[in-house]
């Protein structure tokens, strides 16, 4: 089946307590023919491709329900502010939980710990006091365990469910059948459990493990929101409303639902741009900082385009709307984000896999724990307590937690920032790159030509030559025209009107300005047709800017040679900042051009890059990164033309400036939404930084585990303090994804 032709669908998933449960929906949802899915723990949510003809979306939901857990189809859920709603509701009942049972365990603790607070029948208390929390804090865990239990499944909460109810009941036989009923029983603290065995209760572990572990998960699922927060925000900050502008100028405020393409509005000083569109009236500064990550506001005039949710901080703009709802860039940067969000690392999946089988290996563990300790003549109650600890100490929860944690706070924090990261498989590449190809026009330089010089005789002013020439080549449509006549319009107004315009194609125009007969073009164009040939110093000046890469053109008038003006497209006065900030990343700049070798020499020295690679088809762009693959190199490439695309789409690393087209940017890996190549930089630091906190969680997640568990295998760890282990891994994890939210530009 072809992706073409398959459904896209994303699940809310609930009931989920560990990456076990999200590994087992996993495998239940890929039983079903048809149908891909991924399912991740810490947005909870299931990613679901599926053939529409064989699947009906229904199928989907029972199927999740089979395996014991709720989810809802996109149509069947509340709206945003529901959904809120919903969530603090969530936590509400978690939060309450926690404070009583902990209320209640306190004094269990202080008790079993302190043997100068244990008076006369302490223990009974402290059995009133514990089975609350046992049988009502814990509940979750056993109502969790026993859908389990129907499914033939076990997850972390069967763990906790089981070695709760093991400590609890252990307690209960000493209390009623053992000796520790005697009113005068007295207990001391051990680290170690004491294997000369004894009338031991177990009350204080069963009470506080279930403490710890509420704890937990109401701090996990606290974190997770945190995690997310960045993304929530970037969904929140669009219009809620809009000012549409009538036929008859009248304006009337409306939902944003209401809007549609074509329709015109009005945004004021402070407000928000409802949608994408384009300037019809008025100028302001308009802060894009949402989009872009860069806090200066840009000026934004008639027929310039403003993206939604970014805010007008000037004066009044009557916008036309060109793109509503979900084409909007707000839109498609959230589902950039989303997708990101959504994928699975490649270094995820060893952790799912483990995941997957860690619960029933624990179980079995403790077990064989049980039966050791039986078998070497210790005593039951010994015995016990180490298969409890090893039922209490393992943490499946903190594996599946690693990755995506990292994911949702590095990606989220990257879209704050105008770095978009297409997928999680991203990450890798950013660590093995070491060669850089950067475009040259739009890339280094700004993509628009602009006046860098003029050179005039003696006698003719620079404002004179600009202003004459500029009137004649504003009748022109060529860019390198253009640019003149811009220069000139800023240099000294409103130009002069032109009479008897003509263009001699290839060579340049001719016409009368102000009754002068002036020709403006190629040195040909004055010799051949007009028997005008340039003084020294300005031949001198032409052959200088040649040199350079740049254009030299003629201005005369009178029959003589004025001037020669010099236009260049102009290097971006961050690139070389940007170039140098790549080095510092150990990665080897290569400029990749269709101009000429003068012109992409001197960008190139311009900017500090050492290798150039001029006068490249197009369609030659992708075979020049293929070279530099075969040569042993992992390249990165940097465009935001059409013609980049395949050459983005060649590379290990894709990265689009933002400002370019939207082929390049889908054929990217990388989004610089900004057009700053600084950001570049900035954003394989943010993915490599996402990596390694990926690669500390793991290695932490899985250091834990193989240290802890044969220490509670072999009775040398309290049930006590690995229950306050287990609870303290997961939140560690998330705590040190949620360092990401401080990684900022350099």
């Amino acid at each position: 089946m072809s992706p073409a032709t398959m459904d896209h669908v994303e699940l809310p998933i609930t009931g989920m307590t560990c990456a076990s449960c999200a590994n087992r929906i996993e495998r239940r949802l890929n039983k079903l023919d048809g149908v891909s899915a991924t399912v991740n723990y810490a947005t909870e949510k299931a990613t679901v491709d599926f053939d529409a003809a064989a699947v009906a979306p229904q199928a989907l939901v029972e199927a999740v329900a089979s395996a014991g857990y709720q989810a809802v189809l996109p149509s069947a859920q509340p709206a945003a502010g529901g959904h809120a709603d919903a969530e603090a509701d969530e936590t509400a009942p978690l939060r309450r939980r926690l404070l009583i049972s902990l209320a209640l365990m306190l004094p269990v603790l202080l008790m079993s710990m302190i043997p100068p607070l244990q008076f006369d029948n302490w223990q009974w208390l402290s059995l009133t006091l514990a089975s609350p929390v046992v049988v009502w804090g814990a509940w979750p865990f056993h109502r969790a365990a026993w859908a389990n239990l129907k499914h033939a499944t076990a997850t972390m909460d069967t763990l906790i469910s089981v070695g709760v109810l093991a400590a609890w009941l252990w307690s209960l036989y000493a209390l009623f059948l053992g000796g520790a009923g005697d009113p005068e029983m007295r207990m001391p603290f051990d680290l170690i459990p004491d294997s000369a065995g004894g009338t031991e209760v177990y009350l204080e572990v069963a009470s506080a493990v279930t403490v710890f572990i509420l704890a937990g998960r109401y701090f996990e699922a606290k974190a997770k929101r945190r995690a997310g927060a960045a993304l929530a925000a970037l969904l929140e900050l669009g219009a809620k409303d809009v000012a549409i502008l009538d036929a008859d100028g009248t304006e009337r405020r409306v939902p944003i639902e209401e809007l549609h393409a074509g329709d015109r509005f009005v945004v004021r000083p402070g407000e928000k741009v409802a949608t994408d569109g384009v300037v019809e009236e008025g100028r302001s500064a308009v802060d894009q900082s949402l989009l872009t990550g860069e806090s200066v506001p840009v000026e934004k005039a008639p027929g310039d385009d403003v993206a939604g949710a970014t805010v007008n901080a000037g004066g009044r703009l009557i916008v036309r709307a060109t793109k509503v709802g979900a084409d909007t860039a707000l839109a498609q940067i959230a589902r950039l984000v989303t997708d990101a969000q959504s994928g699975k690392a490649p270094v995820q999946r060893l952790a799912d896999r483990v995941s997957g089988i860690f619960v029933p290996v624990v179980i079995g563990l403790s077990v064989a724990t049980l039966g050791f300790w039986l078998g070497t003549g210790e005593s039951a109650q010994f015995a016990i307590t180490a298969a409890v600890a090893v039922l209490i100490i393992a943490c499946p929860c903190a594996l599946g937690l690693a990755t995506p944690t990292a994911l949702l706070v590095g990606t989220g924090r990257g879209a704050q920032l105008g770095l978009l990261i297409k997928g999680p498989e991203i990450l890798e590449s950013t660590r093995k790159v070491d060669t850089v190809v950067l475009d040259k026009t739009g890339t280094i330089t700004t993509g628009q030509m602009s006046v860098t010089d003029v050179v005039t005789i003696p006698g003719t002013s620079r404002d004179e030559a600009l202003r004459i020439a500029g009137a004649l080549e504003d009748a022109s449509e060529h860019p390198i025209a253009q640019a003149i006549a811009r220069a000139a319009r800023d240099a000294t107004g409103p130009l002069p009107a032109v009479e008897s315009f003509a263009n001699r194609e290839g060579l340049g125009v001719e016409g009368v300005v102000d009754g002068h007969g002036v020709q403006v073009g190629r040195p040909a164009l004055l010799r051949d047709d007009w028997g005008v040939t340039l003084p020294a110093e300005l031949d001198a000046a032409r052959r200088a800017a040649e040199a350079q890469g740049r254009t030299a053109v003629a201005a005369a008038w009178d029959g003589e040679a004025r001037a020669v003006i010099v236009v260049a497209d102009t290097v971006k006065a961050t690139s070389a900042e940007a170039v140098a900030g790549l080095r510092g990343l150990g990665l080897r700049p290569v400029l990749l051009t269709g101009d000429n070798e003068a012109t992409a020499r001197a960008v190139a020295a311009e900017v500090g890059i050492d290798e150039v690679i001029a006068e490249v088809l197009p369609a030659d762009k992708a075979g020049v990164v293929r070279r530099l693959q075969a040569e042993g190199r992992v390249v990165a490439m940097v465009g935001d033309g059409i013609n980049d695309a395949p050459a983005l789409a060649q590379a290990d690393l894709g990265l689009a400036i933002g400002t370019g087209t939207d082929v390049a940017i889908e054929a990217s890996d990388l989004t610089l939404v900004s057009g700053d190549l600084r950001a570049a930089a900035d954003a394989i630091r943010l993915s490599r930084a996402t990596l390694r906190t990926i690669k500390q969680n793991l290695g932490w997640a899985f250091g834990y585990n193989l240290a802890a568990l044969p220490l509670a295998a072999a009775a040398l760890l309290n049930p006590l303090i690995a229950g306050l282990a287990m609870a303290l891994s997961s939140v560690s994890v998330v705590a040190n994804a949620l360092r990401l939210r401080r990684f900022g530009r350099r």
